[in-house]
This record gives C-alpha cells, sequence and structure tokens, in this order.
C-alpha cells in the first residue's frame, strides 16, 4: 500500500494549494518542493569525481581536494574552484608535453624513412605535427570535461580573430605546405634575395618553417621572408632543376690584339679555377666590337652557387690579368676625341699661350 498525505490546512482553517507534497513509499521519500540554491551548483570543470576517486583511497587527500573544491568563486553562473584551476593547469601541462614528445618522436620516425627525401620528409613532418596539436586540443577538452557550447558566447569574436587577425598566419601555414608539396622551393635551394635598398644577394634556404623561410646569405645575412611572398612574387631559384649555374665574364681587349691568343688564354685562365666545372665546358665567344676594345664573353659552370658567384669572376679575372700580362696582350683605355671650335676668343687664348712660352 501507498500512503499519500496531502497537507491543505492553514490555521485559520481556510483552503489554500498545498505548499508542500510528500509521497511515500516504504522506504524512500520524494520531495517535489523546490531544492535549496546552494545544495547544486554549476560549474565549469567537473571536478567532482576526481574528488571522489581520491578520498576513496585516502582521507586526507580527499580533504585537501574539499576543500580546495570549496574555495570557489561564481559569476556568470559558472562556479570557478581552486581545484578546477590546479586541474586545468595540470591537464594542459599534460597534454602540451604528450603533444610535444609524439611531435618529436613522429619527425624521430619521418627522418629514418629512407624513402623519403628531404623535403617529403618535411612536409610530412609538418603535416604530422598539424594532426598531432588538433588531436591534443580535442583530447585536453574531454578530458577536462568542457562543453565547448559553453563558449558559444566567445564564437563571434574568435571567428573575427581568424577572418582579420589571423589572416596572414594561415596564408603563411597554407603556402608553406604548397611550397613543399611541389617542391618548387626546399632547404638547401639558392635563390636570389633582394634587400630593402634593392640590391641583389644570393642565399641558400636554411629552414621552411610555418609562416616564413630562412635564406641565410654570403655575409651571413639571415633572411625571414614569408611564404605568402614567395607564392606570389617572382622568385629566381639557381638550383630548381639542376645546381649547375652558368656564370658570364666579359673581357674587351685592344684592336691589335691577337684574337685567337686571347681566346686560347681564356680558356686557360677558366682551366686554371677549381671550382669551374670541366662539363659542361668552358664558352668564349666574340659579343661585339665596342668604342675602344674587341669585347668577349667567357661563359663557365659551377655546381656549388651557394659558395659565391662574385668571388669565381674575381678569381678568373685574376687569372686573366696574369696570362695577358705575360703575353703582352692590351686591355685598352676609354679613348675619346676632343675637337675644338675656332672662334675669336679661342684664337686669342692660342696666340697667347704660344707668346708665353716662346
Amino acid at each position: 500500500m501507498t500512503a499519500q498525505t496531502l497537507s491543505n490546512n492553514t490555521p485559520d482553517g481556510g483552503d489554500t494549494p498545498p505548499a508542500e507534497e510528500t509521497l511515500t513509499t516504504p522506504g524512500q521519500v520524494w520531495s517535489v518542493a523546490e531544492p535549496a540554491e546552494d545544495e547544486e551548483r554549476e560549474t565549469l570543470v567537473a571536478s567532482g569525481d576526481f574528488v571522489d576517486a581520491v578520498s576513496a583511497n585516502s582521507e586526507t587527500a580527499g580533504s585537501l581536494l574539499e576543500t580546495l573544491e570549496n574555495a570557489a568563486v561564481t559569476f556568470g553562473g559558472k562556479t570557478i574552484s581552486v581545484l578546477d584551476v590546479l586541474l586545468v593547469i595540470g591537464v594542459i601541462a599534460l597534454v602540451i608535453g604528450l603533444a610535444m614528445f609524439a611531435t618529436r618522436l613522429c619527425s624521430a620516425m619521418l627522418k629514418r624513412a629512407t624513402r623519403l627525401d628531404g623535403t617529403q620528409q618535411l612536409l610530412a613532418s609538418k603535416i604530422s605535427t598539424i594532426i598531432v596539436w588538433a588531436a591534443a586540443f580535442f583530447i585536453g577538452v574531454d578530458l577536462l570535461g568542457i562543453d565547448l557550447t559553453a563558449l558559444a558566447v566567445f564564437s563571434g569574436a574568435f571567428g573575427l580573430a581568424i577572418g582579420f587577425g589571423l589572416q596572414t598566419t594561415f596564408g603563411n601555414l597554407i603556402a608553406g605546405i604548397l611550397l613543399l608539396m611541389d617542391k618548387s622551393i626546399k632547404p638547401g635551394d639558392v635563390i636570389s634575395v633582394a634587400d630593402q635598398a634593392g640590391n641583389e644577394s644570393f642565399g641558400q634556404i636554411r629552414k621552411i618553417g610555418i609562416r616564413a623561410i630562412s635564406v641565410v646569405t654570403r655575409d651571413q645575412t639571415e633572411y625571414l621572408i614569408p611564404n605568402q611572398t614567395l607564392m606570389t612574387s617572382q622568385v629566381v631559384n639557381w638550383s630548381y632543376s639542376s645546381r649547375e649555374v652558368r656564370v658570364k665574364a666579359p673581357v674587351g681587349v685592344s684592336y691589335g690584339s691577337d684574337l685567337d691568343l686571347v681566346e686560347k688564354l681564356l680558356y686557360q685562365a677558366v682551366q686554371e679555377t677549381p671550382r669551374i666545372l670541366k662539363n659542361p665546358k668552358p664558352r668564349v665567344n666574340i659579343i661585339g666590337f665596342g668604342d675602344n676594345s674587341v669585347d668577349f664573353d667567357l661563359r663557365f659552370w659551377i655546381r656549388d652557387p651557394e659558395e659565391g658567384l662574385a668571388n669565381i669572376r674575381s678569381e678568373v679575372y685574376k687569372n686573366v690579368w696574369q696570362l695577358f700580362v705575360e703575353n703582352d696582350v692590351e686591355i685598352p683605355f676609354p679613348q675619346r676625341d676632343l675637337n675644338l671650335r675656332a672662334n675669336k676668343q679661342m684664337d686669342q687664348l692660342i696666340a697667347a699661350l704660344a707668346k708665353r712660352e716662346s
């Protein structure tokens, strides 16, 4: 039998709606009255299960955790305790540590993959890093028991931040991945770099990062070029399909020189320079007859442009100079004819100079 008791009486004997309704069953009582406000609170991070698990093993630790849980502040309908803050910090540190370990482990495994070249290893490393950190984020949210719908109030501002503030960052990230996929730019390549004054120099790509690539020139100046710049601007890659680079060295000799001898000496100057390749063979061409000289163009090939172009051209010119001096080949100076138009003032000046000398 179920006993049900309804209290409807008031002190003055009138009939009023029941203030409290109690349903009684053997061994259990339910109350439909509104619960007290301090009996239940909504926390930002669910930490009750953690406290119960620790209390079951150690009463002292459980008591300490309950004290930290009771030290809380409430705002915006959410209650945040000291324990919640410590748990959040601990979980974040744990997830970040595991993500960093997983990233290094993936990089080490990819380096051992001999079937992949350097560019493919770098691309796979970047993609694996993105996957690991994305997984770490969702695992951390799940461990903390955070309902992502609680962050809906921030979704509008966060979306604007990505759309405007982080637009360039994400653009550089995608550009770096695309550069690695089509292998147009890769670590070790030699490209032309221009400074703010417009002076062009050669640099070797040392690293391709998430935001920019690192290029080191011969004078050890390191340029950080955004990935998007390489995607949208014209870039001279000296080692894109081949590391062999052709260098030109113009030379002029006087019109009275033996051209066959000059050609022979130019070939000899190239052969005595160590960095110049034997194949493809160097080439000497007559490119024109200038105002004061017969113009030759000495062309040769090297395979190490990162070691510099100006220094190899300097070595060739030094050898050419020594061979020309030994074989009496003249490098002419510019010559100009000066014509003076006759007039009264000029005649008077010439007469005065002649009178003075006599």
